[in-house]
């Protein structure tokens, strides 16, 4: 069954049968670095929920999202489509170097499964990184931006040791960071992680994002 959410002035086809909108995604558009007619690539985009939220921010941007789920990635192509936004969404696997030509990209943005598989962690098979583990994810984020071009993703704070060392792998260097949590009295649930290709050394660690406040 397919519903419709409204993001702004865009209008967002989902179903029942992919992975919903959720907080994260809107938090992490929110969060990430982005400026005019950049070229930015969404790694597992899903029914395409980032590129219309960042398309929110800046209309003027080449658009290009990776899914593996073709009826998600049809739908991502319906809803570029049905807000008069050009963009392309390739049915395959981040991981295929074949996919896309590296070296391309200002901005790679991915909302992946974080929960390492058989952790026993909530979130259901839909979360979990056995298809797609971060070591692979920051290898296909490293060799498709550009030098000096970024890498934003929502990520467990459990984790963010393996994280650093992937995206390091890479030759993405961690600039900011933010963690989320649902109150004061309550620990992080998720973090907010830019990399920068080639980057120097420096994070920044900015200042904690709570549940309480709107995300719209």
């Amino acid at each position: 069954m397919e519903s419709v959410e409204f993001l702004g002035r865009y209008r967002l086809t989902q179903s029942d049968a992919c992975f919903k909108l959720g907080r994260d995604s809107v938090l992490l558009a929110r969060f990430c670095t982005l400026r005019p007619r950049w070229s930015v690539c969404d790694l597992g985009c899903g029914v395409g929920s980032l590129l219309l939220l960042l398309s929110q921010r800046e209309e003027a941007l080449d658009r290009v999202g990776v899914e593996l789920d073709p009826v998600a990635a049809g739908l991502a192509r319906r809803n570029l489509s049905d807000n008069g936004l050009e963009g392309q969404v390739l049915t395959g696997d981040l991981r295929d170097r074949a996919l896309l030509k590296g070296d391309r990209f200002q901005l790679v943005i991915a909302n992946p499964p974080y929960f390492r598989a058989g952790s026993g962690k909530s979130g259901g098979q839909a979360r979990m990184d056995d298809t797609c583990p971060v070591d692979d994810l920051c290898r296909a984020a490293g060799r498709l931006a550009k030098t000096g071009g970024r890498f934003a993703l929502v990520y467990r704070p459990e984790r963010l040791a393996e994280l650093f060392a992937a995206l390091r792998g890479a030759r993405l260097e961690p600039k900011r960071l933010q963690l989320l949590s649902y109150g004061p009295s309550s620990p992080p649930y998720a973090v907010l992680v830019e990399a920068v290709k080639e980057g120097g050394p420096g994070l920044e660690i900015l200042p904690v994002h709570y549940q309480t406040e709107s995300a719209h």
